[in-house]
């Protein structure tokens, strides 16, 4: 997520305001999984110190695995009841003028989590600033679900912005080996990827520099909404390209010290003390 805000903020077209990491309910079944407690405590450990990312329980509190695109979906709704704010699909245009530059020039804040959500759209700095605070309150804590506005009173915008005017989208996060996974036949329901890719888009962070562009070419829906989704190009060296979850669950079962150069020393104690991820010779 880190990597991915990094480059975004470079291109100079996205502010990313906010980030939510949500893992996936017990029942996804998953082999080498640890129960949904485990893994909630251990990412909240992982992001105690950002200012910008948060742990969303919902998921795991459901009664049962949810899809990928209804994540998505609860997360839309849930900013668009909580804060009044525009949340619309990648394809459709800002109505809203944005404060200081050319209204065909705008910059796109972006909204991740783990399912990874992203958001995007744009106004002037102070205001996306209050609504970041407003973001981070809703990921942990539920406000009352009332409407409500402020005025950016330092602006000088000479004509009221509203709360409810700021114009946001959620995007999935994930790596490129989730990408590849789209190609599958049957592994994914067609009517969900469009719905992932056409009205939510996606922001891909690459992994072991795998070509992104012939993963896209292996799906027709990928292809259909190419320009849906962005790709994280940076330093393909990069010490973090070849971090996944799957290898951190290995490395820790077969004793491998390299982990503490990827996963941070709160969750290294969690694991420690809570005796998870042994192997079977203990």
């Amino acid at each position: 997520m880190e990597r991915a805000r990094e480059y975004l903020h470079k291109t100079g077209r996205y502010i990313v305001i906010g980030g939510i990491i949500s893992p996936v309910h017990d029942s996804y079944g998953k082999q080498g999984l640890v129960s949904s407690r485990h893994r909630l405590t251990m990412c909240q450990l992982a992001v105690q110190s950002s200012d910008w990312i948060r742990v969303d329980p919902w998921e795991c509190y459901q009664d049962t695995w949810q899809t990928t695109c209804s994540v998505l979906e609860h997360h839309r709704d849930l900013m668009k009841r909580v804060t009044g704010c525009i949340l619309s699909n990648v394809n459709t245009p800002s109505v809203t003028p944005v404060v200081g530059q050319p209204q065909n020039e705008s910059p796109q804040p972006v909204y991740q989590n783990n399912n990874n959500v992203a958001l995007t759209k744009p106004t002037a700095a102070k205001i996306l600033g209050k609504v970041g605070e407003g973001i981070s309150r809703i990921c942990c804590v539920r406000p009352p679900m009332e409407r409500f506005t402020f005025v950016d009173e330092n602006a000088n915008l000479g004509t009221v912005m509203r709360y409810e005017e700021i114009e946001l989208r959620i995007l999935l996060l994930c790596g490129s080996d989730l990408l590849e996974s789209f190609c599958i036949p049957g592994l994914w329901v067609e009517a969900d990827m469009e719905v992932i890719v056409g009205d939510f888009g996606i922001v891909v962070v690459p992994r072991d520099g795998a070509d992104t562009d012939r993963i896209m070419n292996h799906s027709s829906v990928l292809r259909k909404y190419k320009n849906n989704i962005l790709v994280v190009k940076d330093d393909s060296n990069h010490p973090m390209s070849i971090v996944s979850s799957t290898k951190s669950r290995l490395a820790l079962q077969h004793g491998d010290g390299h982990v503490v150069d990827y996963l941070s020393q709160p969750v290294i104690d969690y694991i420690l003390k809570s005796q998870l991820y042994i192997n079977t010779s203990g």
